[in-house]
Formats: C-alpha cells, structure tokens, sequence
C-alpha cells in the first residue's frame, strides 16, 4: 500500500497518540473530581451500572474514526493499471553566453548569473517541451541535450560558468550553427532557439547563420542582457586581486548590449526580442505571450503506473464508527 499524501503519515501516528493520552487524562481527572465529590469506597454503590469497559470502547470507536478519516486524507492506494502518459510540447534550446562580458554587473548580481535565475523560473512553467541548454562564447557547446527531465537540465544550468568554454571572444553564430545541426530533419516546426547575450557578436556571419535557421523553422527568441551605456567587467586575476578586463593596449574595456543585432536575428527568424531589466529579465514573459502559443506536437509517450483509489474504505469505516459511538451505552443494563 502507498499513501498519495505522504504528509499525513506523520499526523496519523500525532493524532492516534494524542487521542489516547488525552482521554486516559479525561478518565484520571473524572477519577480525581469523583474522589472529591464522594468517598471512593461509595461510588460503585452509587452508579452501579456504571461500566468502565463501555466507556473505554467509546473512546476507542471514537479513536478509530478519526485515524480512519485521517487515513483517508493521505489517500491510500493499492492495486494498478498501466495507462499511457502523452507529452505534447516544442523543442527549445537555450543557448547562454558564457563570455567574460556576462560577468558585467549592470544586471545584479552579474549578466550571467541572472540569466541563469531568469532560466529556471521559465522552466517552473513548462509542461510536456523538450528543452536543451547550448554554452557559447567563441566557439559553442552543448551542456545538455534535449530533454524532458527538468531536474537534469537545472543541474548542467547550474554548471554552467565562465570557464565553461575555454576559448574567449564571443560567437552568436556558433550557437546558432549548433542548434541548427540539433535541429537538423524535416520537420520545418515545434523548433525554438533562445538566445540570451548582451548582443556582441565579435566572430562569424550571425544574421547568415540566422537566416540558415529560418529556412530550417527554427524560430529564434532573442533576451538582450546588459546596458547600452555599458559595464565595465570585473575578474579575479592570479593574485587573487578584483581588477577589470583591458584590451591589448591596457585599456578597461566596456561592454555594452546590442540590442539592434539582436533584434535584426529574431526578426529574421520570425521570433522576437525583449530586453532584460533589473526588475524584469523577460524570459517567462517571452515564453508565456509567444513561445507557449507556438503549435506543439506529441514529443513522447511512455507507460506508467496509476494507482487505484483505496480512500473511499477509510472514509465509510470513519462515518459507520461514528454513527455506531451514541448508540454504545455508557452503563450497563441494570439487574432487575
């Protein structure tokens, strides 16, 4: 037997407990309040039908209704069936840039990191996509493969770095390429790319690679990180001092979003854009007014196990004992 609601267990075990020292309390205190009413040795003269054996069942019908009923609320099930769980959704890939420029802290605590937030409050919101997670700076990686397992995909989020990719500069273009070899078949729909970068491609043909992807259906969605008057990017250098990257000749470099090679991506593809603020990163806003609305297909179905309700047994054992309790007389029948 399994229990749906695990959680009652413990206030089944609380409540039997509870119930049973509190009505040994309520027997010692009618003792105690009888003793002072009357001497001991006239109290059975007194009540003479008076039985503590009917008393104490009472008390245990009444114990074994409220167990029953609480046993009914963690909803016990045996028994099974094999049913088939269909899972409908889009294939998205999110590709994070990984580039030194991500550790700007124009958006608290730094790009990259509250990139990787704004990702995990949009998966809370999937249900049946497949989604991916591609790394890129020069070059692109693929940290996790289409999946439906959610827990899995967090857990190479959360590994994702600055270290990730060992080669610096950054390639919009390479996360494309990548998703367009994933992405590779017929099917010219249910293909999503999100791509979430403060916009500074320095490597390759982005809005040629962009245009590859659309005529393969991949929709790009594009979230611009950063600021336009931009950052300047702090590290940790190796003696373990806090200083700010600085091109070839010694001069702290800014990064700043660009937002209009971003823009230009999306539209290509037919996807959109949306900028990331501080108060509003814009990723579960994107994919609840477009991504969610895309046209979605069967992506998997397995068999699983549903289990048959049992509380039902519980409940009328619960309601029968409490409507056998009022007619268990508290005395016995009187000798005549």
């Amino acid at each position: 037997m399994t229990f749906a609601n695990q959680h009652y267990i413990a206030s089944i075990y609380a409540a039997s407990i509870a119930l049973v020292l509190f009505y040994l309390w309520a027997m010692r205190r009618r003792s105690i309040l009888m003793g002072r009413f009357t001497d001991k040795s006239l109290v059975r003269s007194m009540a003479p039908t008076a039985s503590t054996v009917l008393k104490v069942l009472k008390m245990a019908v009444i114990t074994m209704a409220a167990v029953s009923a609480l046993i009914a609320l963690a909803r016990p099930q045996w028994g099974f069936i094999w049913e088939e769980q269909k899972c409908t959704g889009i294939d998205m890939l999110i590709a994070i840039d990984v580039s030194k420029s991500m550790l700007a802290p124009d958006v608290k605590p730094n790009r990259l990191e509250r990139s990787k937030f704004a990702v995990k409050d949009m998966v809370k919101k999937l249900s049946g996509d497949r989604i991916g997670l591609i790394a890129f700076s020069g070059t692109s990686f693929l940290q996790c493969p289409l999946t439906i397992d959610y827990n899995g995909f967090l857990l190479a989020l959360d590994d994702l770095g600055i270290g990730t990719i060992p080669r610096g500069s950054t390639s919009i273009t390479s996360a494309i390429r990548e998703a367009i070899d994933l992405f590779k078949g017929p099917d010219k729909k249910y293909k999503v790319l999100v791509i979430i970068t403060d916009g500074e491609d320095l490597e390759g043909d982005v809005m040629k690679a962009a245009e590859q992807a659309a005529e393969l259906g991949i929709k790009i969605y594009c979230v611009g990180v950063g600021s336009q008057e931009g950052e300047l990017i702090p590290v940790i250098n190796d003696r373990g001092e806090r200083v700010y990257v600085a091109d070839r000749s010694g001069q702290v470099i800014k990064s700043k979003l660009n937002e209009e090679l971003l823009k230009k991506v999306a539209i290509a593809t037919g996807g959109s854009y949306v900028r990331a603020t501080q108060a509003e990163f814009g990723l579960a806003l994107l994919y609840d007014k477009s991504i969610s609305k895309l046209e979605k297909r069967d992506i998997d179905a397995k068999m699983r196990k549903h289990y048959q309700e049992r509380f039902q047994y519980f409940l009328a054992l619960a309601l029968l004992l409490l409507m056998l309790e009022p007619l268990i007389p508290e005395r016995r029948t009187a000798p005549r």
